[in-house]
Parts: C-alpha cells; structure tokens; sequence
C-alpha cells in the first residue's frame, strides 16, 4: 500500500488537514457566518486553500478541508503566522469562542490504481 502525506502535481506539493469542530449547540450558523467572514478569507489571503467545508447540522459540527503547498514544516509556520497575524488577533468576537471540541487530522493520500 502506498501511503503519501503530500500531493505532488509537478513541482507543487500539498498537505492537507482535517478540521472536525463539535460546535456549542444553537451556534452553528452563527459559527459558519463568522467563519466565512474572518478566518476563511484570512486564511485564503495567507497562502492557504480551503477545500471544501461541510456542516453536519444534527450534530453540531463543521468540518473542512485545509491545505497548505509545501510539507508539514511550512504548514506548521503558516499556521502559525495565521494565529499570530493582527488580523486574526483582532477577530471581535474570536469565533474559536463557539467551538466546543475539535480533531484535527493531518491526512495520508492513498493512491488509487
């Protein structure tokens, strides 16, 4: 079985999380309007690229797909630079506020025949 942490396309490498938010009930959609709003462009203008994004209603849950091109090191440097950034810092109200647990996941590519 052939297992890879990143996509390569060419010279262009990726890796890629799994974010799972459980969050605080009755805040969903306030969750997915303040997400849209500050982090997902933030994160956008910061180099990163949000996959897809999906809210699992009866649960609570809002689930995406991030990606940053390079390896994990430039990754955890970006990410870094995101939650350090002044125009994350700013973000009022912090809308990690609404979130009650999370699981992130970095992901494994399996190669399809």
């Amino acid at each position: 079985m052939n297992l890879t942490e990143r996509v390569c396309l060419g010279e262009h490498c990726v890796v890629t999380e799994l974010r799972d938010y459980r969050i605080v009930d009755g805040s969903l959609d306030q969750w997915v309007g303040e997400w849209l709003a500050g982090i997902a462009p933030l994160r956008r203008a910061l180099g990163f690229t949000i996959e897809r994004a999906w809210t699992i209603e009866a649960e609570s849950r809002f689930v995406w797909l991030l990606s940053y091109p390079g390896d994990w090191e430039a990754f955890e440097a970006a990410d870094r630079a995101y939650y350090q950034s002044p125009r994350r810092t700013s973000l009022d109200p912090n809308p990690a506020r609404l979130i009650e647990d999370q699981v992130i996941s970095r992901l494994a590519e399996v190669e399809l025949p």
